[in-house]
């Protein structure tokens, strides 16, 4: 039978996942308390960074509905639950991990699906959610502009076609 401390554990963590919109899982060793709290201001605030018993946070990964291959759980892991927006949580990680190389950045979960490294790193390099809606918000416009004018052409060329058959009537009518 499993322990009340562990199971507390587990159901804590397991609520850790499925109330995250991500987790990165990392690897700590080499760093100091000083780093680590660091590390922690790093990934903003709708961010926690947990050191985690690998067996604990398997289990619990599972029991939210999460795979990750077991080769993440290899060696000291700490885990980033984060609730907002996963691109700066990743973007401080990835910060971070330059300065310090002892941070090593394993894999993790977004949105439910597994993720590597390299994947996390990717996510890192985009653009905020801000930044990107505002963007396609600004595409929109651009392309309704677009439109706008066309459609106001096509009256404004009618117009100046008329005037021009109009005044070629009137030098033809006054020539005869």
């Amino acid at each position: 039978m499993a322990r009340p401390d562990k199971a507390a554990a587990v159901a804590e963590l397991t609520d850790k996942f499925r109330s995250s919109n991500a987790a990165v899982l990392t690897e700590y060793r080499g760093l100091t308390v000083a780093q680590l709290k660091t590390l922690r201001r790093s990934l903003g605030e709708n961010a926690q960074y947990a050191v985690v018993k690998n067996t604990l946070t398997k289990i619990a990964a599972n029991e939210a509905g999460i795979t990750l291959d077991d080769q993440l759980f290899a060696g000291p892991t700490a885990v980033a639950f984060v609730t907002g927006d996963p691109v700066e949580s990743a973007k401080g990680l990835r910060d971070f991990a330059k300065e310090n190389p002892n941070l090593v950045i394993k894999g993790g979960v977004l949105d439910g699906k597994a993720m590597s490294a390299d994947e996390i790193k990717k996510l890192a390099d985009l653009e905020s959610r801000e930044v990107l809606l505002s963007k396609l918000a600004g595409a929109f416009k651009a392309k309704q502009s677009q439109a706008a004018s066309v459609f106001q052409a096509l009256p404004s060329k009618l117009v100046r076609t008329v005037d021009a058959l109009r005044a070629k009537q009137d030098e033809q009518g006054g020539a005869e």
